[in-house]
């Protein structure tokens, strides 16, 4: 298998992961920035990695297949670690729709992959919204503290909301555009 720059942009982004976790743990007082900012350049490889493979016409199926996967990865280990250290209804309740979304369709592409019905489950702008709202969302989240006057936790946790709300709406969209396979193949 070759290499390609977004390739290990990509697999970078997974070797962040157990780097995050130690960060959020380190017993020092900076440790929330230095998690922040792991998770930003995580943040800014998954759109670097997409944006050098078209560019540079460096797609590849293992590429299409491990960057999903490397976000879904860093994003289930972020809300983990922030339900963890806030452990409240609001948030457990946000992260668990969150991270029931990711997993209902991404069985519900590869069900439609396997059908040949694909297109019918493309990214809609739901879900391009979602996504942005969860990650500043998450990094919020994850620095915690109050910024000056902003209540950077108090602003983390309504978008983490916001975004809660988009990923019901995303999936119903998704699933809604699946519907008519999914019917004939019951049938």
């Amino acid at each position: 298998m070759h290499l390609t720059i977004p390739t290990l942009l990509t697999l970078l982004r997974i070797v962040l992961i157990p780097v995050l976790v130690v960060a959020f743990y380190l017993p020092v007082e900076w440790a929330n920035v230095l998690t922040v900012t792991i998770f930003v350049l995580a943040a800014i490889t998954d759109g670097l990695d997409g944006w050098v493979a078209r560019r540079y016409g460096m797609t590849s199926s293992f590429g299409a297949f491990l960057d999903p996967v490397a976000d879904k990865l860093m994003v289930a280990v972020a809300l983990i670690l922030i339900v963890q250290r806030h452990p409240e209804v609001v948030m457990a309740l946000s992260a668990a729709v969150i991270l029931g979304r990711e997993i209902t369709i991404s069985a519900l592409r590869e069900w439609m992959a396997a059908l040949g019905e694909a297109a019918l489950v493309k990214v809609a702008w739901t879900g391009k919204l979602k996504t942005i709202l969860q990650m500043v969302a998450i990094g919020f989240l994850l620095y915690g503290e109050p910024l000056w006057v902003l209540p950077v936790l108090e602003i983390g946790r309504w978008l983490l909301v916001a975004a809660a709300i988009l990923t019901i709406l995303s999936m119903l969209a998704y699933l809604r555009a699946a519907w008519p396979a999914v019917r004939n193949q019951s049938e």
